[in-house]
């Protein structure tokens, strides 16, 4: 079974997340909006496939992180995440929360060894 397909969204905490979208719009080109920059692309296999890559600033009093007592999250891309949240169970990897549906795909959260927060995305 593939797992990870690839990087959903790169997500920290920052003092102001504002100014830090400004910042990265000005110096670097990021198109930004008020959840950060989306970054679009292709499939290199199928180039009729889109996807996104989503950076996000968040504030420095966040509680989306807990309970990790890490400045970040990776998001990612999963194939079928059902399936895989099923193996991850048998294989005795701690799950946060409940599976949720929204518009844009389904989202789990699990933990590492290390304690770090790890959102599962599967895109519409």
């Amino acid at each position: 079974m593939k797992k990870v397909t690839g990087i959903g969204g790169i997500f920290f905490k920052c003092s102001d997340p504002n100014k830090m979208r400004e910042w990265y719009k000005t110096h670097l080109g990021f198109d930004t909006n008020d959840y950060g920059a989306t970054f679009e692309w292709k499939e290199e296999s199928d180039p009729s496939v889109s996807g996104s890559t989503q950076w996000s600033p968040f504030p420095e009093t966040t509680k989306y992180f807990e309970p990790s007592a890490k400045d970040f999250m990776i998001n990612y891309r999963v194939a079928d995440l059902e399936a895989l949240v099923v193996e991850l169970k048998k294989e005795e990897v701690t799950i946060l929360d409940e599976m949720e549906t929204y518009d844009h795909g389904k989202f789990i959260h699990i933990m590492d060894i290390e304690g770090n927060k790890i959102e599962l995305w599967e895109p519409k």
